[in-house]
């Protein structure tokens, strides 16, 4: 089910999807606790987690956890767990992370590079595809989010 779309012309309104999004998950005891980045090398995800980030923990600093793989923002209620998966290979790779135990753990999962993991998503989440959709605008991005699975709340007001 399809959230909503929105097209941005820099990263700080990449961001401020971001903070979007984490006020409908953190508004909603419902809402599905894991959300699935989708898009190329540079185009905003780590700006799209920062907004996300920010919401829920305003004193994080988030920088890509392309070395660590995983960075947790710890926040009350919930805090942040954001997984880049570049690197991840096999079901193998995820238990030695310990993605299972933190998708586990009170708090919200966000993975960058999910095309790598898609076996293991949860039945119910959001898929973030962000992509650049002007030439002539470099900064331009095209951001979808879509419910995916069970749940049936409709956000497409927002």
């Amino acid at each position: 089910m399809l959230i909503f779309k929105k097209i941005t012309l820099s990263a700080a309104e990449t961001e401020s999807v971001g903070v979007q999004l984490a006020k409908i998950i953190t508004e909603d005891k419902s809402a599905p606790r894991f959300v699935a980045l989708y898009g190329d090398l540079g185009v905003g995800k780590t700006a799209f987690v920062r907004g996300f980030t920010g919401e829920i923990s305003p004193s994080a600093t988030v920088r890509s956890p392309t070395f660590a793989l995983v960075n947790e923002y710890k926040a009350k209620p919930l805090s942040v767990f954001h997984f880049d998966l570049y690197r991840i290979t096999d079901e193998d790779d995820l238990y030695s992370i310990g993605f299972y135990d933190y998708a586990d753990r009170p708090g919200i999962c966000i993975t960058e590079w999910t095309e790598n993991i898609e076996y293991a998503l949860p039945d119910t989440y959001y898929r973030v595809e962000i992509r650049k959709n002007d030439p002539d605008t470099p900064d331009s991005r095209e951001i979808t989010i879509e419910l995916k699975g069970g749940a049936t709340n409709d956000y497409s007001g927002t």
